[in-house]
Formats: structure tokens, sequence, C-alpha cells
């Protein structure tokens, strides 16, 4: 049977690199966009608009898609570094440090807790997290406020696995690796076509494992 997919922040970078991937091994993609974007030139695609900051359009989408079953939830949306990328804690605006972490951390659990019930037993549910949100790795410093808005996911997604330790789907926390998009920038060490087929690799190597992981993009565990 065709395999499906709602993917969460797919109207430009990894996103929407990760739906065309999807299209193109055959299944069924539902992405979402918050304005129109260049998701509607993929034949095949099934595209809704959600911003998911907005509590009550994550709602409204749950209400669309009433009656769907998808064997994917992958919430990629996430935002750039701050005004200034080299800002430490000590010089972040609290503005700066509310976007990011609303962004990047809050926002994408809030799809996850409204959305899981669109996905079986079966199916994976699955973040985009960053090999920066590793603490264990963090010996440089840099990227402060990023790095804490990833960790602060990680941390969540393990909250909500420990709250369903009977749930038998597979959650995925997928470090990409550093990747020329707009977020990752022209110096980083990949590009999208370097880094997205393998995340889809892992995907689905790792459906219906069960439990959390968190992985790079080959498959390997990452240090929490």
């Amino acid at each position: 049977m065709t395999k499906s997919a709602l993917i969460v922040g797919a109207s430009r970078g990894l996103g929407y690199a990760l739906a065309a991937e999807f299209l193109g091994r055959g299944w069924r993609v539902t992405a979402t966009e918050r304005t129109r974007s260049a998701l509607h030139e993929l034949a095949g695609l099934t595209v809704e608009t959600v911003d998911i900051a907005v509590p009550e359009q994550v709602a409204a989408l749950r209400e669309r898609l009433a009656g769907a079953s998808f064997d994917l939830l992958f919430v990629n949306a996430g935002t750039n570094y701050t005004t200034d990328p080299s800002a430490t804690v000590a010089d972040v605006s609290t503005e700066d440090f509310t976007r990011v972490m609303v962004t990047n951390a809050l926002s994408p659990m809030r799809v996850v807790e409204t959305l899981q019930d669109l996905v079986p037993a079966t199916g994976t549910i699955g973040v985009m997290s960053s090999g920066q949100g590793s603490v264990a790795d963090n010996t440089n410093g840099g990227f402060e406020v990023y790095r804490a808005s990833k960790s602060a996911l990680n941390q969540l997604m393990r909250s909500y696995a420990a709250r369903h330790a009977d749930d038998p789907r597979t959650l995925l926390l997928l470090a990409p690796g550093w990747v020329k998009t707009d977020l990752g920038g022209p110096g980083a060490r990949l590009t999208v076509d370097e880094s997205i087929p393998g995340v889809a690799d892992t995907i689905e190597a790792w459906a219906g494992k069960g439990g959390l992981h968190y992985l790079d993009r080959q498959g390997q565990t990452v240090n929490w």
C-alpha cells in the first residue's frame, strides 16, 4: 500500500526537499506552508496552509484533516538564528530569544500534540532537530540561542515520549547536518541533495521500531 506523510513546514529548504523526496519515492504527501510557495509546483502534492506559531491555525488544520491517516507526521518548521547569530545569551534581546524558542521548540511540540492521533500505532512522528541541540557535544559554544532552542525541543520530545511510554509509534529527532539553506547559510558543509536523501532513508529504516531516537542523517545516534 502507498505510504503517506504529513510534512509541516515545507515551503522551502529542507522541508520542501523532504516533501519532494518522499513524492519521488512514491509516497502520498501532504505538506504545509505559511504563505503561497513553490510547493504548488510539485505534482501530486496536497498543500495545506498553517502558521504553527498560532495554535488556532493548528487546531483548524486538525479539523480539516479529520478522517485522514498518515504513516509519517514530520515537523520541519523552524526559524533562523537570532538577528545576530553570534549573540550570546548575555546580549540577545528578549524578543529574539522568545521568537526562536516559540518557533523551534514550543510550536513544533504543539503540532505533535494536536496532530498525533492522525498517526496510527505503526506510524512515525518526527521533528527536525539539530546536532547543535546536543548538550554533550557542545564543546565549542556559539549559536547559543539556536542551540538552546533545539535542546529544548529534544527535552520536550523526551517528555512527550515519557508520557506515552506505552505508545508503539516510532518517535524521531533528526539532525540533518549543516546544510546550505537560508537557515544554514552558504558556508554550510552539505548541500540539500547530500542531506535529505539520508534523512528520508533514516525515517524509512526506523519505521516500526518504536521508542524515541535522536539520530543524524546516516541513522547514527546523536549524543543527548
